[in-house]
């Protein structure tokens, strides 16, 4: 089974914090990009992959095929960092048996039709109903932006704006 060093929620994905200090506060053989939408645009799934650095494999791919590769024994002991770009992502992993504990939530860029949480996160409904389920399912939700930032309850941050 491979070995999630950290699961991460940022719309950035691979970005220069990732880089310079995710990827080294959480070392790891692999980024796992886990985006629908990424995954089925070969033109941002180029540009992702563009920016990744050479000295870690990274790949692109669907909850649907992350969740199908999770357990193979060539993947065995691996270890990998999840990007995902929106918490409905990290829940249909979960939901097809894919144990992760705890989520990194980082960014979550403004849009109009966004709740607007904190500088870095807001959320859609979409997001709302997700993050409440994976809290249900016992998942342990913290906002940070950099690995040395102080940990903070996302749930707590999110209940206190609604």
């Amino acid at each position: 089974m491979m070995r999630i060093t950290i699961a991460r929620i940022d719309d950035r994905f691979i970005h220069g914090q990732v880089l310079t200090k995710w990827v080294k506060a959480f070392p790891a053989e692999r980024l796992i990009v886990v985006s629908e939408e990424i995954a089925n645009d070969p033109m941002r799934k180029i540009l992702t992959l563009s920016v990744a650095p050479a000295n870690i494999k990274t790949s692109v791919v669907t909850p649907n095929k992350m969740s199908k590769v999770f357990n193979n024994p060539k993947y065995n002991k691996t270890t990998a960092m999840l990007l995902f770009g929106k918490p409905s992502e990290v829940l249909e992993l979960i939901e097809n048996g894919i144990p992760i504990k705890e989520i990194n939530v980082g960014g979550m860029r403004f849009d109009k039709d966004k709740l607007h949480l904190t500088e870095s996160v807001s959320v859609t409904q979409e997001d709302i109903v997700a993050f409440e389920k994976l809290h249900t399912l016992g998942i342990k939700l913290e906002l940070r932006q950099l690995p040395s930032d102080t940990r903070h309850d996302f749930i707590k941050i999110l209940h206190s704006k609604q």
